[in-house]
């Protein structure tokens, strides 16, 4: 990696003027452990996202970390891992700070980081360096005895807290007394419940007891498909861009794609229109993809001609329909990757993963659309002073931050993770 994709260098460098631009908030520059005294997702797209209360905080870890410098972090990090060896597998999510992921055995989206947890039975402890949603996925999917560890308790997923269980286990008891459960002739039951892999175990096991799936953002086509062979409508949460760009592109139209507002009865529906529709989409969102807009896209079209602009499809319907193309981050990144010719690409998904594969392919010209810096605010909790800690508190024979599913819910989790897995994004 090179300096220029160290996004904690260009946050410094803008805050003293050794660079132009500009951030979201200036807290920005702060040490996650100062942030996190303060209630809330801390600084970056989710600052104004409301938080539970009953969402976990990172207690203070030992002064020795806090005040170490990065030099000093990273060699403690290389040492505790040569130390510990196969005994642990550190993953690395996309939005990471490359200060963390440089320390990753693997890097990748949420769904591909749990397989590379679950093709590690040999490992001792798997440190998830992402949000609590991921390492509660790969505690379902990894061996009971191993534990998954997240460097920071306070790193969660605000699009995740917007769908909590009793809200779901309360829309689904409205929708049941509207529509009923049982099936038409074609044996399709009323509704088939799809979460997205951005949402709490809890929510997953839902779905597991009630004939649903999760997806991912490479496979939420297959999986629509896989959940209207078996039903006749869709509850789609928490994430309600997802859900409507993929509707959308298999041919279903806005009209039957109700929004469900889980503070109001029916989800602000009338009956009828519940009964109309083919998709419910929960009213929830990501506050990183809903920054990018058409202007940017209109902005980056007029200062590049011939701009490559993609957008993940987490991003609004307008932006999505204004990009050239639209797709995870695992598609993201192979399209950069592969792009034989030079190319400018316009990228609308989280800066930490831009500024990296700028840096990785300096042969194209790859930038952010949103012209503010203004990363998850979760992902940017995790810093190599927490990594340094849970590492070396292995080293000590001591577990820390253990993320572990409660059994009556991960046998469901898991039923719909393994529907999730049979379900293959098409190539």
């Amino acid at each position: 990696m090179t300096p220029a994709a160290s996004l904690e260098l260009t946050l410094k460098d803008i805050s003293t003027g050794r660079a132009s631009g500009s951030m979201c908030s200036a807290d920005l520059t702060e040490e996650p452990w100062v942030i996190d005294t303060t209630p809330g997702y801390g600084p970056g797209a989710s600052t104004a996202d409301p938080i539970p209360l009953s969402a976990p905080r990172q207690g203070e870890i030992p002064r020795e970390y806090r005040d170490a410098s990065a030099a000093e972090l990273r060699e403690r990090i290389v040492r505790a891992k040569a130390e510990l060896g196969e005994r642990v597998v550190v993953l690395g999510h996309h939005y990471q700070r490359v200060e963390v992921v440089e320390h990753a055995d693997y890097i990748g989206d949420s769904f591909m980081l749990a397989r590379a947890a679950q093709n590690h039975p040999e490992a001792e402890a798997i440190v998830f360096c992402g949000v609590h949603f991921m390492a509660e996925t790969a505690d379902l999917l990894s061996s009971p005895d191993q534990a998954v560890i997240l460097p920071n308790l306070a790193a969660g997923c605000s699009m995740a807290d917007m769908a909590d269980i009793d809200q779901v286990e309360d829309c689904w008891e409205q929708l049941t007394e509207i529509l009923g459960t049982e099936p038409d002739a074609a044996g399709r039951v009323p509704v088939v419940p799809v979460t997205y892999m951005n949402s709490s175990a809890a929510i997953k096991g839902f779905c597991g007891r009630n004939g649903g799936i999760v997806c991912t953002s490479s496979n939420a086509e297959v999986v629509l498909e896989w959940a209207f062979e078996r039903g006749q409508r869709v509850l789609f949460f928490p994430d309600q861009h997802l859900g409507r760009n993929t509707a959308l592109r298999m041919g279903i139209g806005l009209d039957a794609m109700p929004l469900w507002n889980p503070a109001r009865p029916l989800g602000n529906n009338d009956e009828q229109t519940l009964r109309d529709s083919k998709v419910i989409l929960w009213q929830g969102f990501c506050s990183v993809h809903k920054r990018f807009t058409p202007a940017q896209i209109e902005k980056a079209r007029s200062a590049h001609p011939g701009v490559r602009v993609i957008v993940h499809p987490e991003c609004p319907q307008e932006t999505v329909a204004a990009a050239d193309e639209s797709g995870s981050t695992a598609y993201i990144t192979k399209a950069i990757a592969e792009a034989a010719e030079p190319t400018v690409f316009a990228i609308g998904t989280e800066i930490n993963l831009v500024q990296r594969l700028a840096a990785e392919h300096p042969r194209h010209t790859v930038f952010c659309l949103d012209p503010v810096v203004c990363p998850c605010s979760t992902m940017y909790l995790i810093h190599p002073g927490y990594l340094a800690w849970v590492l070396e508190s292995l080293l000590e024979g001591t577990v820390v931050n253990r993320i572990a599913v409660d059994a009556e819910v991960a046998e469901p989790a898991r039923l719909s993770l393994e529907r999730m897995l049979a379900a293959k994004p098409r190539v």
